[in-house]
This record gives C-alpha cells, sequence and structure tokens, in this order.
C-alpha cells in the first residue's frame, strides 16, 4: 500500500530542489526526516514537511504501520515561471524570472 503527497508551486528552482530530494530517497522515513532537519537549504525545510504530511496521511488511513515507512519515489516536476523586470540604469529593464516546482512523495511500507 502507498500513500502519497504533493507540494505544488513551490517557491524553488527544480535543479536545487532535486539536490535536497535525491538526499533521501530510498531512506527510512525517521532517518530522512532527521537528516532533512539538519540540512542548511531552503528546500529541506518543505521537503521535511511534504514527508510529514505523507505520514499524517498514512496515519489517517490507518491501513499501515507508520514506523516502517519508506520514502519510495520522490522527484521534482518544474512548475510556471513567474516573469518579473528589474529596473536598471538609463531607464532600462532587466528580466527576472522566478522559478517554481512541484514536488512530489510516494511512502510505502518496508
Amino acid at each position: 500500500m502507498e500513500v502519497k503527497a504533493s507540494l505544488k508551486y513551490a517557491r524553488v528552482g527544480a535543479q536545487k530542489a532535486r539536490l535536497v530530494v535525491d538526499l533521501v530517497r530510498g531512506k527510512d522515513v525517521n532517518e530522512a526526516v532527521k537528516t532533512l532537519t539538519f540540512l542548511n537549504k531552503k528546500t529541506a525545510g518543505m521537503v521535511k514537511k511534504l514527508i510529514e504530511s505523507a505520514v499524517a496521511n498514512a496515519e489517517f488511513k490507518k491501513v499501515m504501520d507508520v514506523d516502517s515507512l519508506v520514502v519510495k519515489s520522490i522527484w521534482v516536476d518544474q512548475g510556471p515561471v513567474l516573469k518579473r523586470f528589474r529596473p536598471r540604469a538609463q531607464g532600462r529593464a532587466f528580466g527576472v524570472r522566478k522559478k517554481t516546482s512541484h514536488i512530489n512523495v510516494v511512502l510505502e511500507e518496508k
């Protein structure tokens, strides 16, 4: 049995988020949360909260043991890009691309 959770439109680039996600793929849920707690990255807090949400989903369904959950798969997809402008010298404007990501996690029992 699997449980899922997803985070849409996270304000972090997909490439940066994948660096964090790759650290917890395949790990036990408790070990993954400990790893993310002490990781000094913006995405680590988002992914930690997402994994805890998936665990809460499993607890709510009451079909599997929460202590034996493992991160089966976790992936990051690129979301829409917010396009903004930054004023520059002599009346010019440069574009700024604010990237977003969709993060998905699937947990399963050992």
